[in-house]
């Protein structure tokens, strides 16, 4: 996956509405289907929390089948680089202790891979305006160049490949 520029506002912009839609949506099906299942199959007893609870299934179900038919969609590209990009950077994420000691030895595709966590991470934190980790990306991103300089290795991110993580 490569990077891609986004605008922060229209980003932001977007996000929000598909948050508010999705809310809006979970809780009209919920209501609608619970509703509709404690009219047909009443309880005796007055409780209908299985109802209520099926209702919030099949709510979910819908708006995430929603969500991935309309992941391609113009008006969700933004939305949906940013969920893919965090993807990739949790895969990364889950390798990190291997991949931090290979590009301490030398390792060129963990260094690749820890480069281009970084730079999602920077890009995914300005777009969400979390400034506080940033002096730990900082941190990091300069123990990464150090080792660059030491081993002489040349990173280009949009060399990486998720297929790479699977040797670590």
């Amino acid at each position: 996956m490569q990077f891609k520029k986004i605008d922060k506002q229209t980003y932001r912009s977007r996000l929000n509405r598909i948050i508010v839609a999705c809310i809006v949506s979970l809780a009209g099906l919920s209501l609608l289907v619970s509703q509709v299942l404690i009219v047909r199959f009443p309880s005796e007893s007055g409780s209908h929390f299985h109802w209520n609870l099926l209702g919030v299934i099949v709510g979910a179900l819908v708006v995430v089948s929603v969500l991935l038919k309309f992941k391609n969609h113009p008006k969700m590209e933004e939305v949906a680089y940013v969920w893919d990009l965090k993807h990739q950077l949790n895969l990364i994420y889950r390798k990190n202790r291997k991949l931090l000691a290979e590009a301490k030895a030398g390792n060129p595709q963990a260094m690749l891979a820890l480069q281009y966590s970084y730079e999602g991470s920077r890009q995914l934190w300005q777009l969400d305006d979390n400034s506080i980790t940033m002096d730990s990306l900082n941190k990091a991103q300069n123990q990464l160049d150090e080792w660059v300089d030491q081993y002489g290795v040349v990173l280009d991110v949009s060399e990486y490949r998720q297929e790479l993580l699977k040797q670590f």
